[in-house]
């Protein structure tokens, strides 16, 4: 048995939460969570929050131990860019991405 959890169309860049995901995949939920406040990134707070979510999914609606949790999978995908333009010299315009990325948690019980 197993829960998951999404964020779509978060406003990062999934190579920024790949480095974030990589610290916490197949850690138990407690030291997941340790993990993520102390990590420095913009992307902690976003896979901590997804984690939450997935933790809650499994208590309320799987009837999960909470303590007995831990990482299952937790995978980045890139979403759609938003494409931008910025005025450069001698007028001309340079295009700026703004890369946004889908994310999913899946937490399970240990044996």
């Amino acid at each position: 048995m197993e829960a998951k959890a999404q964020a779509k169309m978060v406003r990062i860049s999934s190579r920024k939460m790949k480095i974030v995901i990589d610290l916490i995949r197949g850690k138990d939920i407690g030291e997941a969570f340790a993990i993520l406040r102390l990590t420095p990134r913009a992307a902690s707070p976003i896979v901590e929050k997804i984690l939450k979510s997935a933790v809650a999914n499994a208590e309320h609606n799987y009837d999960m131990d909470v303590e007995k949790l831990y990482v299952k999978e937790v995978f980045v995908g890139e979403g759609p860019t938003l494409k931008r333009f910025r005025p450069r010299a001698q007028g001309r315009a340079t295009q700026i991405l703004k890369r946004t990325s889908h994310t999913t948690v899946v937490v399970a019980e240990k044996e």
